[in-house]
């Protein structure tokens, strides 16, 4: 068999791009992988290695790409393809994610989350391709369950009955919701997935990556995404902020959209720590546990809506509390269950 290694070798000549060098600079949650191809010249492009048979895809990737940039917002330029090899070499956007300047510019956080908000403003101008599938109500009440099969149950206290009384709760909240199909949603929408490009013009200015996993869903879920951020603090002040200037720019209600902003917000919140949980406990990436207490203090601020008072019962009853006792025993149990 060959050498994936070989296969990017391979590919990076055919593309034209041999004269380059090449550097790891990042991975993610999935199988994916990332290299900056640099030629000689200065030229730069992003290497793309998404291996099929790790369950990648790129196609996915491919299409959301082409979708956005139609609209004007600065996707990567797809460059040179090989679906079949799960390769890709797509517009180098440079190293700075909103993460990296807020970390050195934390004066730039409300300029940066207001065109950030902008983005998604626009995007949700446009009806969503068609042939995207959506984020249902089932869909979402059994990824909150997350929570269940791989936090609860790695600190030994999940049980089918709780867990089926999670999905029922948050199934009750998210029906009370309107438009939950309305707006194409990225999913990932946050911090270390955002560029700041200020040669650009207005909505432009914010590179977009780690988009391939896109739905239809509801406008408010990657406001969540952006304004609940599991690896960052965004201040309350700017959190409060931008849900009024979405909010204002859209025409909508306010109130209904917080209360979807809140309801949204404990579904995803319940799935991100149900995620981390896996990709400690599973894939052996034990620093995802580091982010759960903040996650799990976005979430309890979500259930303390008005409208989510029998969740809040529930995860209280189901879930433990993220103590630095129950986060040792995950990280004790790192890599240890493969299923």
């Amino acid at each position: 068999m060959t050498k994936r290694s070989d296969i990017l070798t391979d590919f990076i000549a055919q593309s034209g791009w041999s004269d380059a060098d090449s550097k790891v600079i990042a991975g993610d949650a999935s199988n994916r992988r990332y290299l900056r191809l640099t030629r000689p010249n200065g030229a730069s492009a992003i290497l793309m290695d998404a291996p099929p048979d790790k369950g990648e895809d790129v196609r996915p990737f491919i299409h959301i790409a082409e979708v956005l940039t139609d609209q004007g917002l600065s996707a990567p330029q797809i460059m040179h393809r090989d679906i079949e090899l799960g390769l890709l070499i797509i517009e180098d956007l440079g190293d700075d994610l909103f993460a990296r300047i807020l970390k050195t510019s934390p004066e730039l956080e409300n300029s940066l989350y207001s065109a950030a908000t902008d983005v998604l403003v626009s995007l949700h101008d446009t009806a969503p391709p068609s042939g995207l599938e959506p984020y249902s109500i089932p869909m979402m009440a059994d990824m909150a369950a997350l929570a269940c099969d791989w936090y609860a149950d790695g600190l030994d206290a999940s049980d089918p009955v709780g867990r089926q009384r999670l999905k029922d709760a948050m199934t009750g909240a998210l029906a009370l919701l309107d438009g939950l199909e309305d707006v194409l949603i990225q999913r990932d929408y946050h911090a270390e997935n955002l560029l700041w490009l200020p040669e650009r013009s207005g909505k432009a200015r914010v590179g977009l990556l780690d988009f391939q996993d896109a739905m239809r869903g509801h406008r408010a879920y990657d406001l969540v995404s952006l304004l609940q951020d599991a690896r960052r603090d965004v201040s309350p002040q700017v959190e409060s902020d931008m849900i009024k200037h979405y909010v204002t720019a859209w025409g909508g209600n306010p109130a209904a959209f917080n209360t979807a902003y809140h309801v949204l917000g404990a579904q995803r919140n319940l799935r991100i720590i149900g995620v981390f949980a896996r990709l400690c406990l599973r894939d052996g990436k034990a620093h995802y546990v580091d982010f759960i207490p903040r996650v799990w203090d976005y979430l309890m601020r979500d259930l303390h809506h008005a409208a989510l008072g029998p969740l809040l019962t529930v995860v209280q009853d189901v879930l433990p509390h993220p103590s630095e006792s129950a986060l040792q025993r995950l990280r004790a149990k790192c890599a240890t269950q493969l299923t």
